[in-house]
């Protein structure tokens, strides 16, 4: 049971790190009007493989892990992205964007009590 929720957080932190890297190679296109180009972007292929090996891993959790607590986990991924976007691109991170993100954390902390 322990790898299933090992599992879990691999593809959480691997969801995180796709859209990460989905950004900045959003950002390092010339322009998004020939949407082609951008799908070969290193960055954009990036985040599609991790996206996919993300996906492997959530399957790997959901064998042992039920659904209605695993699905709502992966909403941590929302916290790290919008801390580590704050802290790379310098995105706005003010009072109501805490308090959405500690409802959030709030939530998965009582879900995972559950368990």
């Amino acid at each position: 049971m322990i790898w299933s929720y090992v599992s879990l957080t691999v593809g959480i932190l691997l969801v995180a790190v796709g859209q990460l890297s989905l950004k900045e190679g959003v950002l390092r296109s010339p322009s998004l009007s020939s949407g082609i180009s951008v799908l070969f972007n290193p960055f954009v292929l990036a985040a599609m493989s991790a996206y996919f090996v993300a996906a492997l891993f959530y399957i790997a959790a959901i064998k042992q892990i039920p659904l209605s607590i695993a699905f709502p986990s992966v909403s941590v991924s929302y916290i790290l992205v919008a801390f580590l976007a704050h802290w790379i691109w310098g995105e706005p991170f003010g009072r109501a964007q805490f308090l959405a993100l500690a409802l959030i954390g709030g939530g998965v902390y009582i879900l995972s009590r559950e368990a």
